[in-house]
């Protein structure tokens, strides 16, 4: 992959995606400037020996304890060990990498008061492969994600664990197998590279960018089940969808006529079909896959803003030399966007199941029961549908919003936080999760449209059809089914489907 090169502030969407796909990161050298500038706007604010929060004062409650000039390493050193106090999983290593990246992004903004060879030894650290061991649960979303990042943070000072290209090693080793020193740092830097909403940020995101693959994953699959059951594309007439006036639903109406366009299948109940109406899980597909649309390109336009900011705490301001207190730490605008998404996927999963659910039932489809040519004797998708409603279960309890939680922490310091992590950190499971049903529709409308040959359905779905058909062969008699879910579930998740319909699909960001 070619690199990324990070513009502070103005870093778009699609540049983030490719940072979390793998994409190595250079920062513009035009920020190096505003970054020293900021730095010595912390030494001449020091110099002044007026107590600054964050500066030369203790931390949260112990703000107004003052520190002297001799201690202000220490002060940092001791702020990033004690507040390295997470639990949990790992995080993973595509997340961190984009949180480290986000951080590099804010500081090179200046307003943070690091010294260039901190920001340097960040990017370095991303350049070579070094990735921070970082503990996934411990942040309530304000203050910044502080145990997370007081984690990363650890790892440039030399403590903690590394994941490295050679495996995990202590940090100090790793640091120096690639003769990077460990960071000493300076006046604030701790401080700087704790506060902020990187972490929950890079998890909102992750999130983000796997819904976008699952909605447009969702449409071809709901398009190839609504030939399955011979639907009717009455319903995704541009007239229709005009008159409301939502834009995603516009979008998605008009994805679904383009991807069943010249569909012998459908030509072939035109006239045919005594059912008046479908199914709302076919019939409606354009309102709730355009409803989660919206919601999904609104999410991103916030974690855009987000991914650009500065949420770090006091800012400096070079121009004036003044170092002011405020909370752009809080998460809340993640922990919204996070809450958004995680709606979106659970019903995006969740009218999935439904059609998968109309297929396998005779009375409402058609077809032969559970899609298999001799029910009874066998089972066919009986139980991987019950897989799917398991699955979207599960994602019902895990969409309630994280962002109406909050608990005092600090000694009442921090008496409202977001909860953005934690509602953050759930996207990925709830994705995948997703995934698995989106593979069994994939699976079970494959099947059903088997049972209309020779009568085939548009280039764009025969595509998809034979993508599966190259893995997974029409179901016959009953086997193992597992393998077969597998080989679906990657289809979705590596993007296949989508590059096998190569269609213009609504995009997200």
């Amino acid at each position: 992959m070619s690199h990324v090169v990070l513009k502070p502030g103005d870093t778009p969407l699609p540049e983030w995606r490719r940072i979390y796909a793998g994409a190595p990161v250079r920062l513009d050298p035009a920020s190096l400037p505003v970054i020293a500038e900021g730095a010595r706007a912390v030494e001449r604010i020091l110099a002044r020996h007026e107590p600054v929060y964050g500066i030369n004062t203790g931390f949260g409650k112990l703000a107004s304890v003052r520190i002297d000039d001799a201690d202000l390493e220490t002060l940092q050193r001791n702020l990033v060990l004690s507040h390295a106090a997470g639990v949990g999983e790992p995080t993973p290593k595509p997340v961190v990498c984009l949180m480290m990246a986000l951080k590099l992004g804010s500081l090179a903004q200046g307003a943070s008061g690091v010294r260039p060879a901190t920001v340097e030894l960040l990017e370095r650290m991303l350049g070579a492969g070094l990735i921070p061991v970082v503990p996934a649960q411990g942040s309530v979303g304000a203050s910044g994600d502080l145990a997370p990042l007081a984690h990363m943070t650890c790892a440039l000072i030399g403590e903690g664990e590394i994941d490295t290209p050679a495996g995990r090693r202590p940090a100090a080793e790793a640091l120096r197998a690639a003769g990077l020193p460990p960071l000493v740092l300076g006046p604030k830097e701790g401080l700087a590279l704790l506060n902020g909403t990187q972490f929950s940020t890079a998890y909102a995101l992750a999130g983000l960018f796997e819904a976008e693959r699952l909605f447009q994953t969702a449409l071809i699959t709901g398009a190839l089940s609504t030939e399955a059951a011979k639907g009717s594309d009455a319903p995704f007439d541009p007239r229709i969808h005009a008159l409301r006036r939502q834009p995603g639903q516009i979008e998605a109406a008009a994805a679904l006529r383009q991807l069943m366009a010249g569909s012998a299948i459908r030509a072939s109940h035109l006239k045919d079909d005594e059912r008046i109406q479908d199914p709302y899980c076919l019939r409606c597909q354009p309102q709730v896959m355009g409803a989660a649309l919206d919601v999904l390109r609104q999410a991103a336009q916030t974690l855009g803003f987000e991914a650009n900011g500065v949420s770090d705490n006091p800012l400096i301001f070079a121009g004036e030399d003044v170092a002011l207190s405020g909370g752009n730490f809080h998460a809340e605008p993640v922990a919204f966007a996070a809450d958004m998404i995680a709606l979106a996927v659970c019903e995006i999963g969740s009218i999935a199941e439904r059609r998968l659910a109309m297929l396998v039932d005779p009375a409402l489809s058609g077809l032969p029961a559970f899609l298999t040519p001799r029910p009874g004797l066998n089972s066919g998708f009986m139980i991987p549908q019950v897989t799917a409603a398991a699955l979207v279960s599960e994602n019902k309890q895990r969409a309630h919003p994280a962002s109406v939680d909050s608990i005092p922490t600090s000694a009442n310091q921090e008496d409202h936080v977001s909860m953005a992590a934690h509602g953050a950190r759930r996207l990925l499971a709830m994705a995948e999760n997703a995934t698995a049903v989106i593979g069994i529709e994939l699976l079970a409308a494959a099947q059903g449209c088997d049972f209309h040959a020779p009568l085939q359905s548009s280039d764009a779905l025969e595509a998809v059809r034979k993508l599966v058909r190259r893995s997974v062969p029409a179901l016959d008699l009953d086997r193992l089914f597992h393998p077969d879910m597998e080989a679906a579930n990657a289809m979705v998740r590596t993007g296949a489907v989508v590059s096998a319909a190569a269609l213009p699909l609504p995009a997200v960001a």
